[in-house]
């Protein structure tokens, strides 16, 4: 045996090691999730229906898209706060592009059927702009998101007046009421794109990058990766999956309120954190992020079926990310700052 085959096959050890690892702190919420179902069957024998775990699945798909989309930008280094507001505004600005000024549009009635590709394309746009001033001009994400997310909510108030939009296209509408082989639309999708990002994050270059950039910039770049090519992409990409969101919600309540959105930055990043992603950057998974929006998901759950009034649940609600993340710490390692 050669000097290097020596150090080469601990490396492969080691990186072995870290993928079981990785695959066992992706699971660290699950005692959580199974002790949460156990006291929702106790709870409301109502809460182990099908129906209402379905139910359950459906409300959280668009809050689920924006943990995803989140849950890349914090891989990669960066932070994206702006999601909730494209939340309400893309779905917004594409419907008020193809409805009548009756029905409070811009009077342009561009055909019904673009009022997807356009929802997706605001969403991206808003992406794209973080990014790009981001990367350009070297600012702070986080303070460029925050500000993005005043003026994005500020444009939704300014062009539909504060009201909320009902007169949907039917593509917004078939999103939040089909159901392919017994289960909801909404969940499919859901489904299916947190599997292409698992699958992304854990097999092709671009997912190995992305931990990379997170982990050290300066290192990733002399590695040969496009680092600002990279991150740009991932906004653009992330403010579509807002899009998406957007899409969803605005299909499951058959409207589009002047707030949609407002708040959920905060459930965000409260799943993507216990769910092991690392704010610092380059730590953390999809799967484990998923696991982290269905506790929460199942603590609202839990909270309505009992009745506990709207005053209360914030207190609640943090009580137990305060408790699953020590949980998910003690049970995946140390704590994060």
């Amino acid at each position: 045996m050669t000097e290097s085959a020596v150090p080469d096959s601990l490396a492969v050890r080691s990186r072995g090691a870290g993928l079981k690892l990785g695959r066992f702190r992706d699971l660290t919420l699950v005692p959580v999730i199974v002790l949460l179902l156990i006291v929702g069957a106790f709870a409301d024998p109502v809460f182990m229906t099908t129906g209402n775990l379905m139910n359950v699945l459906q409300q959280q798909s668009a809050l689920a898209l924006v943990v995803l989309a989140e849950a890349l930008i914090l891989i990669a280094g960066k932070f994206d706060l702006s999601l909730e507001s494209t939340v309400g505004l893309a779905p917004a600005l594409a419907v008020m592009l193809v409805i009548p000024t009756s029905a409070g549009g811009f009077g342009l009635d561009l055909p019904v059927a673009l009022a997807i590709p356009l929802c997706l394309l605001i969403g991206a746009a808003v992406g794209a702009f973080n990014g790009f001033l981001i990367l350009r001009f070297q600012l702070s994400a986080f303070i460029v998101t925050l500000a993005m997310l005043i003026v994005v909510r500020g444009l939704q108030t300014g062009i539909t007046g504060g009201k909320s939009l009902f007169a949907l296209p039917p593509s917004f509408l078939y999103l939040g009421s089909a159901t392919w082989l017994g289960i909801p639309a909404a969940i499919w999708i859901t489904g299916v794109l947190f599997a292409a990002g698992i699958v992304v994050l854990r097999f092709f270059r671009v997912g190995r990058a992305l931990y990379a950039i997170g982990g050290n910039t300066d290192a990733a770049r002399a590695a040969g990766i496009r680092v600002e090519r990279v991150l740009w992409v991932v906004f653009i990409i992330a403010g579509a999956l807002g899009a998406v969101a957007g899409m969803l919600e605005t299909g499951r309540l058959g409207g589009i309120s002047a707030n949609q959105g407002d708040g959920w930055i905060f459930m965000v990043f409260a799943a993507a954190v216990i769910g092991g992603v690392s704010m610092d950057g380059g730590k953390g998974t999809i799967l484990g992020a998923l696991t982290g929006v269905l506790v929460i998901g199942l603590v609202e759950n839990i909270l309505t079926l009992k009745g506990v009034p709207g005053e209360w649940k914030n207190l609640v609600y943090g009580a137990i990310i305060l408790v699953a993340l020590m949980i998910s710490r003690l049970a995946g390692g140390k704590a994060q700052d």
